[in-house]
């Protein structure tokens, strides 16, 4: 009899886990998100949601990159400016100053910039996000990003597409957890190239004003003379001061030889 009754707690246990994630499309009506800010520059994952309609929201940070190889970077302002024109779509506008190494790993404003000579340089970035799904149990919120990036002063004269996916669920418990892929085309010096950058980040909420996350992310370089494989962890918070105002600090690491032995990027965004 206690054998029995042992088996059926063992089973219990190892089916609690299960039980939370079949319970995930009735937990969306029971805790939906709030409608609190949400920046793209929190985190190297882009957020899964898009601006509200007839709504605008500017987002802004400053980035300190320690390459291992090349100079230091310092990136600023890695200024988005999104505009919801529907319920599903915005359309995004940026400009960026980057001075040193290579900028790339912390900065969704320069994603793909791969110059790694460059002194100083800036460019601008245009595109658009769509919503494509909203999350219904299993079936995640998922949004499309496009983007185009054209220099505004330094060395290169090229521009360059990104496209990225985006896609992640609320979590019974309140948390976040998101996910992307981003594919860019590149530069190196005459050497081009593209890249592929996966990511995931979980999201944790403290309280009702703050959040915590933790990251994995990657960069991956195809066709490249010299092949590429960057690989980081990083963490952060933000804070709501209010509903439409928001403040975040990130750190990362490098987890291996061709990576930045540690990055920084403090930034705010607003909604009016």
């Amino acid at each position: 009899m206690n054998l029995k009754r042992s088996s059926l707690a063992t089973i219990a246990i190892l089916l609690t886990p299960i039980t939370a994630l079949g319970q995930l499309g009735a937990a969306n009506q029971a805790a939906p998100p709030g409608n609190e800010i949400e920046t793209d520059r929190d985190s190297f994952t882009p957020a899964v949601t898009t601006v509200d309609l007839r709504r605008t929201q500017i987002e802004a940070s400053y980035s300190f990159i320690d390459n291992r190889i090349t100079p230091n970077a310092y990136s600023f302002p890695e200024m988005v400016l999104r505009r919801g024109v529907t319920d599903r779509l915005e359309l995004r506008l940026g400009w960026n100053y980057a001075a040193g190494g290579p900028t790339s790993a912390v900065s969704n404003v320069d994603f793909g910039d791969e110059d790694f000579f460059v002194e100083r340089t800036s460019e601008i970035m245009y595109g658009l996000k769509l919503r494509t799904t909203r999350q219904s149990g299993w079936l995640p919120a998922s949004s499309l990003l496009l983007e185009g990036y054209t220099p505004t002063s330094g060395p290169s004269n090229v521009s360059r597409p990104t496209v990225g996916e985006i896609f992640g669920w609320t979590l019974p418990n309140g948390w976040q957890w998101s996910s992307a892929v981003r594919f860019a085309t590149a530069n190196d010096q005459g050497d081009r190239f593209n890249q592929w950058a996966p990511s995931t980040v979980l999201n944790v909420p403290v309280g009702k004003r703050w959040n915590v996350h933790a990251e994995y992310f990657g960069i991956m370089s195809a066709g490249k003379a010299t092949a590429e494989s960057q690989h980081y962890f990083s963490t952060g918070g933000h804070v709501h001061m209010t509903r439409n105002l928001e403040l975040g600090l990130r750190v990362g690491w490098g987890l291996n030889h061709q990576t930045p032995g540690f990055f920084s990027n403090v930034g705010l965004g607003y909604r009016f």
